[in-house]
């Protein structure tokens, strides 16, 4: 690492104030508190207690959300729908999380909504056009909600698909962070041949993620199939893996590898790169300036160059919880 020497004059400063205090932390006390912050995991996954979803610790810091109705092609029921926002939240607020992989459990990522737990929804009773819509545009904001919860979840979320990913299946995706899927996935954004436009984040993310409208036009005007090739080329997916088996391993190898890294940095990271993607240049560069002016008091960034200064893996830099 090239560090300027007035650069490394502050930090000097810095780490200096700080010696006398580091010396008296002896590395039992590190290894107890490591021990304390592993031992508190089972507690916030405990929390979670689902019909539609397993939540599970994969390893230190990464939690694995399944979507758990291989039953039914884990088709988007009631409950899920409902329990996603409810997850997501929770794991927002759990500070010992820092990267979460989702998954789907069985066969297939997602069949997409479950079109006969939904059906009274899509048809409300009354006979007055205005309490209707009004009574349809709540609940269609209700449901966009639930993927924005993934969206605004200040923890990274990887996409790991297998199989199908029909319907909503890419309006979730496309609200996550980084996606891998198998050679045997495929994406179908399907609302048309149901009736209906696509109405919980297709349609206004996927532009965005791959960056091509003709082809996002031609996906959502046919509902037809995009393979798992495809998808790699356009950008939809930043990697394939022969099975579910190795794109797993791939996918908690890489949260974790995420988790390593200073929590107030990749958090950061991730609320800026959604900021300035809805914003201009100079409105973003305005907005990180007015995060890092608070941000770059962490003494994460002295850890950090300490050990890159040391020589030092930064994997054996423990990050206080955020």
């Amino acid at each position: 690492m090239m560090i300027s020497s007035q650069l490394r004059g502050l930090l000097m400063q810095q780490l200096r104030r700080t010696t006398q205090l580091s010396h008296n932390i002896s590395l039992r006390s590190l290894s107890s508190s490591a021990q304390e912050a592993f031992k508190s995991a089972p507690e916030s996954f405990s929390a979670h207690n689902y019909e539609s979803l397993q939540v599970t610790t994969v390893q230190k810091h990464v939690l694995h959300v399944q979507l758990n109705r291989p039953e039914k092609r884990n088709a988007m029921n009631r409950a899920f729908w409902r329990e996603l926002v409810e997850c997501f939240q929770k794991i927002s607020e759990d500070s010992d999380c820092r990267a979460v992989v989702i998954s789907g459990a069985g066969k297939m990522f997602t069949a997409g909504i479950d079109i006969v737990d939904m059906a009274s929804l899509l048809q409300p009773q009354g006979d007055d056009a205005a309490r209707i819509a009004w009574y349809l545009r709540d609940t269609i904001s209700k449901y966009q909600k639930t993927f924005t919860a993934i969206e605004k979840c200040p923890k990274p979320v990887i996409a790991a698909i297998h199989g199908g990913c029909i319907g909503a299946g890419v309006d979730l995706i496309t609200a996550c962070d980084i996606r891998y899927c198998a050679q045997d996935a495929f994406f179908r954004v399907k609302e048309v041949d149901i009736g209906l436009a696509a109405d919980v984040g297709t349609l206004q993310r996927l532009p965005k993620v791959i960056g091509n409208q003709s082809l996002v036009n031609e996906l959502t005007f046919t509902a037809r199939k995009m393979m798992a090739d495809e998808a790699l080329d356009s950008g939809l997916v930043s990697r394939v893996f022969p099975d579910k088996d190795a794109m797993l391993d791939a996918a908690f190898a890489l949260a974790g590898e995420i988790s390593s890294k200073s929590p107030v940095a990749v958090q950061g990271s991730k609320i800026n790169l959604i900021y300035s993607r809805d914003h201009s240049v100079d409105e973003s560069l305005d907005y990180m300036a007015t995060w890092n002016m608070s941000m770059l008091q962490t003494q994460d960034i002295i850890k950090s160059v300490q050990a890159a200064m040391e020589k030092k893996n930064t994997k054996s830099i423990t990050f206080s919880k955020l």
